[in-house]
């Protein structure tokens, strides 16, 4: 058997390994990293704890000052730092000081007007027609109750809020919408480039018809909204408001509602008996509305409809009696019988009213009666109001005739039915009693109201312009008086125009300045010596008239 050679250098190996030692010296390093892994775990929880601890007090301290924060500011009867109201900083003021402090400021605000503006057009609505009003007693109240009136999360929440500077109050305010959109109306009327609409007249036995024309209308609930906002601000710098305007289109002619306006059955004249009663005759008017439609299919400026005019058999010239035996009312304004032009479109509407007869029920229009206004008509180039300045215009005056005529029917008792007042103020009837017209624009409208038909009688020569109206006394007639008082005044402001034909330094006036008022024109109605009634007529705006100063450039 042969022996085993030994190999000394596996025995060397296998004498220096020892796995016992090895372990050994391995089992600190793991023991010491274990422990800090558990050292590190106790420390993070320990963290944790301390942080709860500390989250836990800092929110007890908060509560405890919120509620001792909160029960203080219940018991302060003044409004909270940083609390303003539309702006103006109430901070600490008690309700009596921030009332005072606000009303200085908005009764301020109630006393500027309201200037509108379009392009070179300007006017003013008055205070007194807005009729603004503000709420001041709710604001200050809010201001007096932020930050008392909640719970304690809700008052220091508003409390943090108003500190920093981001509580501002609204003041509530209200205006008198349906008297403003009145007068948006009126200075529809006024707007150089404003829309006309279609219109008609008669003329002998043609029915004449215009179709309107394209034009400007004011967006009148735009207008509002910008009122308002600039009313609500507690700024007292008297701001220009822009006019919004819409391109618009007048409205298709209606032949069958004109029809219907126009059509009148042929009526003879009679008597009754217990009580006696006077019917005059009537003329019956028609016209072909299919044919009507036919010639209206064309473009034209103007449309003339044939009329179908039935005269009655029995007039109450025949049967011998008077159907207009009482003068009801007149009226007189004077002119300047010098200027030809102006007198003689005073006459031609005087021409156009006279003799008109309207029955009970019916409603007379002004502009329907005279027709357009035009040089073919016979009217001449006289003084009229627009775009703010006195200019020379096609049948200048004629308002003259409309505002007589509106006296001469308030004196008669008659329902008005459309007026509106002038733009500026007129020399020739009181403020509040006048009536403008513009053909297509504006119309004088009144309705007979009475129980018998009436004739109105019209003249105009040596400077007098005198209306009447005729018909039958009914049993109770009241006396008719008036009494106007001036609300506010408008004072006027001045307009300067370069022009390069006058030397430098060299001013002249072209339009002398006026100014504007708004009056409230009470209707007395009176019956043996007492007064029965006394009735708000009407609220009327005159804007200031600008004075207009050229002034020179030429060097």
């Amino acid at each position: 058997m042969k022996k085993k050679k030994l190999n000394w250098e596996e025995l060397e190996k296998k004498a220096t390994y020892n796995p016992i030692i090895e372990e050994t010296e391995e089992e600190p390093i793991k023991k010491k990293r274990r422990k800090r892994k558990k050292i590190n775990i106790k420390k993070i929880g320990e963290n944790k704890t301390l942080l709860a601890t500390i989250i836990f007090i800092i929110i007890l301290v908060i509560m405890i000052f919120s509620v001792i924060f909160a029960i203080l500011n219940i018991n302060n009867n003044n409004i909270l730092n940083g609390v303003k109201i539309e702006g103006i900083d109430v901070s600490g003021l008690s309700r009596e000081e921030a009332k005072a402090k606000i009303e200085t400021v908005y009764n301020a605000k109630k006393e500027e007007d309201i200037i509108l503006k379009y392009n070179d057009f300007e006017t003013t609505i008055s205070q007194d027609i807005l009729e603004t009003n503000y709420d001041l007693d709710k604001a200050v109240n809010e201001a007096i109750s932020l930050g008392k009136d909640g719970n304690i999360i809700t008052n220091n929440y508003n409390i943090l809020f108003a500190l920093l500077g981001k509580k501002n109050i609204k003041v509530d305010m209200s205006i008198n919408e349906e008297q403003i959109k009145d007068e948006i109306e009126n200075i529809q009327t006024n707007i150089p480039g404003t829309i006309i609409e279609p219109d008609y007249y008669v003329e002998n036995d043609k029915l004449i018809i215009t179709p309107g024309q394209e034009g400007i209308k004011i967006s009148v609930d735009n207008l509002i909204n910008r009122i308002k906002n600039t009313l609500k601000t507690a700024s007292s710098n008297q701001q220009y408001i822009e006019i919004p305007m819409d391109n618009v289109w007048p409205d298709k002619i209606d032949i069958e509602k004109i029809h219907d306006e126009i059509y009148k059955e042929v009526q003879d004249a009679y008597l009754t008996e217990n009580p006696i009663t006077i019917h005059p005759e009537v003329e019956g008017v028609d016209f072909d509305i299919e044919e009507a439609k036919k010639i209206l299919e064309n473009d034209s400026e103007q449309y003339e409809i044939p009329l179908k005019i039935t005269k009655p058999n029995v007039t109450m010239e025949q049967i011998g009696a008077e159907a207009f035996p009482n003068k009801i009312s007149f009226y007189s304004t004077r002119y300047d019988g010098g200027d030809v032009n102006r007198s003689t479109n005073l006459e031609l509407a005087c021409e156009k009213i006279n003799d008109v007869i309207v029955l009970p029920g019916e409603t007379f229009s002004y502009n329907k009666t005279l027709g357009e206004r035009s040089k073919a008509a016979g009217y001449k180039t006289a003084k009229v109001y627009e775009n703010g300045e006195v200019v020379d215009g096609i049948g200048g005056g004629i308002c003259q005739i409309s505002s007589t005529l509106y006296n001469a029917v308030l004196k008669a008792n008659l329902e008005i039915v459309e007026r509106r007042n002038h733009q500026f103020i007129t020399s020739y009837v009181e403020e509040g009693r006048d009536a403008t017209v513009a053909y297509g624009v504006t119309d004088f409208k009144f309705k007979n109201s009475r129980k018998y038909a009436i004739k109105i009688k019209a003249s105009a020569s040596n400077g007098v312009a005198t209306i009447e109206i005729f018909g039958i006394k009914e049993e109770v007639e009241y006396q008719i008086s008036f009494d106007t008082k001036t609300i506010s005044t408008i004072p006027y402001t001045v307009k300067y125009i370069d022009d390069n034909t006058l030397k430098t330094g060299t001013e002249v006036v072209k339009q002398k300045g006026a100014n504007g008022i708004v009056t409230e024109t009470y209707l007395i109605k009176s019956l043996n010596g007492q007064v029965v009634s006394n009735t708000l007529l009407s609220k009327d705006t005159y804007s200031a008239m600008q004075r207009i100063v050229l002034r020179g450039t030429k060097k």
